[in-house]
């Protein structure tokens, strides 16, 4: 039965905006002008009463105030390159197994935001709005034993050479005015939420490549992203990223990563599904939504393509306001692409948490071959579906801290060059406590395109930075009434939309970018490693 909240029409406050061409019903959330804990809270469960029953809430129509959002536009939060040099890493590797097991170190790292900080809610993506920026990393080193973790040289908190030093590690922040006043620096730090709060008194050790950042130096901060001040060193790597929403109803963008000096792209489309369930928020992949592609077009995994799945989450602790994700379901990593060479396959699984006590986001899997004439394999979503014949090596561990791996006792010698014995001692895959977050380089504002991310959300960003919540709520109804009315007049003149940056056609979810997107992504690839600040520096 439909909750009556939701069958039948609220009433919805004047400053409300709602969509009319949006499936379901309109739903809105009034501003109770409590910007405290208590306020955001009330406002929270008063959504998720008339969310009950909603089939899927990413097709409602509502407007939030903007005092529920996080200063983050969408599409710079969704991405899959919290460890960008674990992505280039993929591909360092000769052997095939390697390359797999490289592909789910980064698979567990590659949302680091939501183990090291708290879950929020950013803008909702508007049509043809797009974002793109880039990372200049330090290749990672390895041991002289393949079965060891690689050797991770920047922004993770125990590592080799590091000097001593108490000062916490960058942290990434939005667009940032030049001029900004000590008291505006101090609410831009403590209004982001990405990433992890540093506990005083903790050992926390930068890397030689990140920059401290020194609190004197925000009257004169750039546009750019802390930790990105310093110009690239010459054996750093560049990944560059680039996205756009590409439709509204449903919401559904569409992304492209490359890193030429690795030969590697990453590609895919987002689009959630989600519904109140419970106390309990369910998110899972949109119809559109069909995982990560990760390409190899050069170097020892030339020709070979990874497709990682995306699992069912639950976010938790709703009605206490203290949000939290479970996972209890399976990721799957299939390698295709290259002939005359056995097929790998790696299975995650997610252990479902108990009802009672803490939840202890534990995981586990296995690394398989298997045959691609044979469709069997497509039911393996579980390690005890999968015949030990086929397994070549065993991981698990807590998707919140560390996870550990070892090869397999049968079968493992057949199908990989690496000088281990056939069955080997468990060893460290990652450490997920160890890591943060690295920050991504922007392009200042005044370089940026109108529909930009950054560009086009700032005035909003800037007001909720500031608490001025109900002028940020002015500013983000008038973008969203904007978006409105560019609709209607398409719709009047029979047009339809055309994203700028990618294909129009997504169903495959494998996106393809347009002339002009190739350009951005190239644009990015070479844009300046130096921030303003840097700049204005070497120019005086």
């Amino acid at each position: 039965m439909v909750d009556t909240a939701v069958s039948d029409t609220p009433t919805v406050p004047e400053d409300a905006v709602v969509d009319d061409d949006a499936p379901g019903p309109a739903i809105s959330v009034p501003d109770s002008g409590d910007t405290g804990e208590v306020g955001k809270l009330r406002m929270i469960v008063q959504l998720v009463k008339k969310s009950l029953g909603v089939k899927d809430i990413a097709a409602m129509r509502l407007s939030l105030p903007a005092s529920l959002l996080e200063p983050l536009p969408n599409l710079e939060y969704w991405h899959y390159l919290d460890r960008p040099d674990l992505f280039a890493a993929i591909n360092d590797h000769d052997d095939p197994f390697e390359r797999m097991v490289a592909v789910v170190r980064f698979t567990f790292t590659k949302d680091l935001k939501f183990i090291h900080g708290k879950v929020c809610k950013p803008y909702n993506s508007v049509l043809g709005e797009h974002f793109r920026s880039h990372w200049d990393v330090p290749p990672v080193h390895y041991s002289s034993d393949p079965a060891k973790r690689p050797i991770l040289r920047t922004h993770a908190t125990h590592t080799h050479s590091a000097p001593a030093s108490t000062t916490a590690l960058p942290f990434e922040t939005l667009s940032v005015k030049s001029g900004h006043s000590e008291n505006s620096f101090k609410s831009i730090r403590n209004g982001l939420s990405l990433f992890t709060k540093i506990k005083p008194g903790s050992s926390m050790t930068p890397t030689p490549e990140e920059p401290v950042v020194d609190a004197a130096l925000s009257s004169s901060m750039s546009n750019l992203s802390l930790g990105s001040g310093e110009a690239r060193s010459s054996d750093h790597i560049r990944v560059a990223y680039l996205t756009e929403q590409v439709s509204h109803h449903p919401p559904v963008s569409a992304y492209y990563a490359s890193c030429p000096a690795r030969s590697i792209e990453m590609k895919g489309i987002d689009q959630i599904s989600s519904k109140v369930s419970g106390t309990t928020l369910r998110v899972a992949p949109g119809s559109f939504n069909k995982g990560i592609f990760i390409d190899i077009t050069g170097g020892p995994g030339e020709g070979e393509r990874y497709h990682i799945t995306h699992p069912v989450a639950n976010v938790n602790g709703i009605l206490r306001g203290n949000f939290y994700i479970t996972v209890a379901d399976s990721t799957i990593i299939t390698c295709t692409g290259r002939s005359g060479e056995k097929r790998l396959r790696a299975v995650i699984e997610y252990k479902e948490e108990s009802w009672i006590g803490k939840a202890h986001f534990l995981v586990e899997g296995v690394i398989h071959t298997y045959d691609e004439d044979d469709t069997e394999f497509e039911q393996w979503t579980k390690v005890k579906h999968v015949p030990q014949s086929y397994v070549l090596a065993h991981f698990e561990g807590c998707w919140r801290g560390q996870i550990r791996w070892r090869r397999a006792g049968s079968g493992s010698a057949s199908c990989s060059s690496v000088s281990l014995p056939i069955a080997s001692e468990y060893e460290t895959l990652v450490d997920l406590s160890a890591l943060q977050v690295v920050p991504k380089v922007v392009r200042p504002l005044q370089k940026q395109l109108p529909n930009e991310s950054r560009k086009l959300w700032d005035n909003v960003t800037s007001r909720l930075l500031n608490k001025e919540y109900s002028d940020a709520t002015k500013h983000k109804l008038a973008i969203e009434q904007r978006q409105r009315d560019e609709a209607s007049e398409r719709k009047r003149k029979g047009q339809e939309f055309v994203p700028c940056y990618f294909e129009k056609d997504i169903s495959s979810g494998v996106p393809i970018l347009t002339a002009e997107g190739w350009k951005a992504l190239e644009e990015e690839l070479q844009e300046s490693s130096l921030t303003e600040h840097d700049q204005r520096q070497s120019a005086s």
